[in-house]
């Protein structure tokens, strides 16, 4: 698949099948996000595949913020929780960091896409919340960016509007 077609043909998905992404595909995924851009080359960004344990914790803190919320937790076979180290001593390689983060977790999404995968970045409230960063493991150090959900596809998705160039181009003299 090309870059245009994956690009313009990727879809957000909310149904999947049941066999999780194996091993294999997922450290290709992950070694495919190295390659995002990163101006001092500190590789920020940290990607967690959630076990049965880490998932059934992450669960349970969301369900004690929000009863039920821990349910949509369960809509894809693989959950991949993604985070930055911070750098709160520079706040420029900071923003740069996320930026460059927030572009390695899209990356896993694309490759995941490519090799006829569907995926879901969510970013929900229990990742914002101690008790939902210590199922994790995340440290102190570490921002959540979000869950990508991943596994095989269960449904077509419509494609949805774009914004026109008028609104998100601009050309300046």
């Amino acid at each position: 698949m090309d870059l245009e077609t994956a690009v313009r043909t990727r879809r957000t998905h909310k149904a999947y099948g049941e066999t999780p992404v194996d091993r294999a595909t997922l450290e290709e995924l992950f070694e495919l996000a190295t390659w995002a851009p990163n101006h001092h080359l500190t590789n920020p960004w940290r990607f967690r595949v959630l076990g049965p344990g880490s998932l059934a914790r992450l669960k349970q803190a969301a369900d004690a913020q929000i009863a039920g919320s821990g349910a949509k937790l369960d809509r894809a076979p693989t959950l991949v929780a993604v985070s930055y180290v911070t750098s709160p001593q520079d706040p420029v390689v900071d923003e740069e960091d996320l930026c460059s983060a927030a572009v390695a977790a899209y990356l896993v999404l694309l490759g995941a896409h490519a090799r006829g995968l569907a995926g879901y970045w969510r970013t929900p409230a229990v990742l914002r919340i101690p008790q939902g960063r210590a199922a994790l493991g995340m440290g102190e150090d570490e921002r959540a960016l979000g869950l990508l959900h991943l596994g095989e596809p269960r449904q077509e998705q419509r494609v949805p509007e774009r914004a026109g160039l008028d609104l998100v181009a601009h050309w300046l003299d």
